[in-house]
């Protein structure tokens, strides 16, 4: 793994619409060394290499920015390896991992979990509405989706609170620059969070129910048979990526959007007046700020991107985020406004077989949650006595690092 400049990573990171613009009018692809792949922006081009997934392999899709220590590592070893899961995978294999899910995910099952997410979203608020202040961060974006995703898994809330605080503890281990000490600790809490999806695991195979986890077991190790090694190893690890995808890019989303709503007021008055607004303003926070920015892809040939000739092996950064905010197909594409016509037109949610099975999940929650504070809490507003909100430096969950309310 090349050498790092984390410096300039945060500071393209937190704001890489300066980046996008620069690479949408510059003629064929950007390389960017920071990312040491070449910069995918416009629209068109981003869908041309999401539709030829034969030619542009998913296989290094998320590659770490941080290589954990020696004795990080070694913590590590005790647990479960790593392996391809939906995001890394392609072909026959994707669709394999991306079958349990769909079926996880289905219409179905999504509109039964709703009561469920509504009554843990009125809990929420519930908790702080009498306060006259909150951090929407920890109150609210960053616990209700944990919630709901380990019920769909069929975790206990313990267990689903512990499940999300290990996930993000994987996230900044591999991609934040800790301390030694630090690291040490992020891989310990790594390794809990395995044993806990392994001993659900092994359950499931004993006493299946209907929930996702059971779903993934029938579906990747069929039989009735005590489970392999490398079966757990491998269910452990899509576990392990469905919640902390499902986790975090929800808690974005929720975050950015209230941000974006209250940062131009008379959007967040639009949606108080007029509520049947709310599914635009879904879609239209999703694509000017999407949660996840860009995954990598890399070239099984030689092909032309974009009018640049590119050898076999090369890496992509495939910016999503990027291709939300073109020209050529959305007007005003830097302008936030939710009284654009409603359209599904983005790629916020990916494009093509790898289109993000969660999406629906993602947006009836945004749904509910601008519903339910709209309701409650009409005269919210960003905290005056607080410093603008900062964004994360990251691209695979694009969010505040808090964002303070009154009301």
């Amino acid at each position: 793994m090349p050498s790092r400049d984390h410096a300039r990573l945060d500071e393209l990171y937190r704001d890489p619409y300066p980046l996008y613009a620069r690479a949408r009018r510059t003629e064929g692809l950007t390389f960017v060394p920071e990312f040491d792949a070449w910069l995918v922006a416009r629209d068109a081009d981003v869908r041309e290499v999401l539709r030829r997934s034969d030619d542009f392999s998913s296989q290094r899709a998320l590659l770490p920015d941080v290589m954990p220590s020696p004795e990080a590592m070694a913590v590590l070893a005790q647990g479960f390896g790593r392996r391809p899961t939906v995001v890394s995978t392609d072909g026959a294999a994707h669709r394999r991992h991306r079958a349990p899910l769909n079926r996880g995910l289905s219409a179905g099952r999504i509109a039964r979990l709703i009561p469920y997410a509504e009554k843990r979203a009125e809990a929420l608020v519930d908790a702080f509405a009498s306060d006259g202040r909150a951090e929407l961060m920890e109150a609210y974006a960053g616990r209700l989706p944990g919630e709901i995703v380990g019920r769909l898994v069929g975790l206990d809330p313990a267990d689903a609170r512990d499940a999300v605080a290990g996930g993000l503890r994987a996230e900044e281990l591999l991609f934040r620059p800790l301390g030694p000490e630090e690291q040490i600790r992020a891989a310990e809490d790594v390794l809990a969070l395995q044993r806990l999806l392994d001993g659900h695991v092994r359950d499931r195979r004993a006493d299946p129910r209907d929930d996702l986890c059971s779903i993934m077991v029938a579906a990747l190790a069929p039989g009735s048979g005590e489970l392999t090694p490398d079966q757990r190893h491998e269910l452990v690890a899509g576990l392990q990526n469905f919640l902390l995808a499902g986790h975090l890019t929800t808690s974005a989303m929720i975050g950015t959007t209230l941000l974006h709503l209250l940062s131009d007021r008379t959007q967040w008055e639009r949606i108080r007046a007029r509520p049947e607004l709310i599914p635009a303003a879904v879609e239209e926070a999703v694509r000017f700020d999407s949660a996840l920015q860009a995954f990598r892809r890399t070239t099984t040939r030689p092909v032309t991107v974009g009018g640049t000739e590119l050898p076999a092996g090369a890496t992509l950064l495939v910016a999503y985020g990027s291709a939300n905010r073109d020209e050529s197909r959305h007007d005003r594409a830097d302008v936030f406004d939710i009284a654009r016509p409603p359209s599904r037109q983005h790629v916020a949610f990916g494009h093509g077989v790898h289109g993000c099975p969660g999406s629906q999940l993602a947006r009836e929650q945004l749904r509910l949650t601008l519903g339910l504070f709209v309701r409650r809490l009409p005269g919210l507003r960003l905290d005056p006595d607080e410093p603008p909100p900062v964004m994360r430096p990251t691209l695979i969950h694009r969010s505040p690092d808090a964002v303070h309310l009154v009301w």
